[in-house]
């Protein structure tokens, strides 16, 4: 099961830890969904999800400030004794003492973050929903082309990292080279990302490591993508029928996810850089509802009708 680290969640979202006298070493996040527990501060504890992150907002402390000391007790004892992996507290809402006192008797971090609750939990559950998403490591090459995540595929040694260089040569963004970590987001996308000890990195053969983002300056480099298309570069081979229109999409799958495909030979003379710019404007107009073979094939037909 897919986790994250409580310290980097604490990190990324810039919370102040209110109970620093509990450690936060080894506790994880395996639930990318957080919970407003509203109902559970009545005392209404049925079908209540514990491994969810717990936020308190302005409405659930408002009615904390409206009960006695003694009702606090009872059910912050109800809502902590449950194991909750943490609890926030959103608007720059300070927890009274007891909260604190029973979230260290229960050993449950509490923090704080002075954003609105609404901003908060959107940015919390997209974040969430990236760094626990399944995900699968490939061999490939993952750069963005005029906004278009293109992943380069092929087997080594066939050119995937001398087109990348190319293509940032020629000011598109390099995400990762060699291994793609892609992790599917929802049932329509799926997002690219270098692991962490190659990031910036680029392996030309002949050459050695080249740090992309030092040679080319930070406009140069990307951390994370959607994959929009995969282009898969083999030899050529004078055998094969390779599509010349592109009147029928081809498709690879990944975690269930179907992304457009293309499958371009290579041959001595042909510009990689350009084949892959091409096929990314291509591919946004076709997203935006124009297709060129379906274009040239509309006029064929009117031509051969007139005849």
């Amino acid at each position: 099961m897919s986790s994250v680290e409580m310290k980097k969640l604490v990190e990324k979202m810039k919370l102040k830890n209110l109970t620093p006298d509990i450690s936060l070493a080894g506790r994880k996040i395996e639930v990318p969904d957080i919970n407003r527990p509203a109902l559970q501060l009545t005392g209404f504890f049925e079908h209540f999800d514990a491994d969810r992150v717990q936020i308190i907002g302005y409405v659930e402390y408002a009615y904390l400030q409206s009960i006695s000391d003694e009702r606090k007790e009872e059910i912050y004892t109800l809502l902590l004794e449950r194991k909750i992996p943490c609890l926030i507290y959103s608007r720059d809402l300070r927890p009274d003492e007891i909260m604190l006192r029973k979230a260290v008797e229960y050993d449950v971090p509490v923090f704080l973050t002075d954003k609105a609750t609404s901003p908060f939990m959107a940015e919390i559950i997209r974040w969430l929903n990236v760094e626990l998403a399944p995900c699968i490591s490939i061999h490939g090459v993952l750069v963005d082309v005029y906004g278009v995540g293109v992943l380069i595929m092929g087997e080594s040694g066939i050119g995937k990292s001398e087109a990348a260089l190319e293509l940032i040569k020629r000011g598109h963004r390099l995400v990762t080279d060699d291994v793609v970590e892609i992790r599917k987001v929802s049932d329509e996308t799926l997002v690219g990302r270098a692991p962490d000890i190659t990031r910036h990195f680029i392996e030309l053969r002949g050459i050695g490591i080249v740090d992309v983002k030092t040679l080319f300056g930070v406009q140069s480099v990307k951390e994370t993508q959607t994959i929009d298309l995969v282009i898969t570069l083999e030899d050529w081979n004078r055998d094969k029928e390779y599509d010349r229109l592109g009147l029928e999409e081809e498709y690879t799958e990944f975690l269930g996810n179907k992304v457009v495909c293309h499958s371009i030979p290579i041959r001595p003379g042909r510009n990689l850089a350009i084949i892959v710019e091409s096929a990314s404007v291509n591919h946004r107009q076709k997203q935006m509802g124009y297709n060129a073979a379906h274009e040239l094939y509309r006029r064929v037909q009117e031509n051969l009708l007139k005849k």
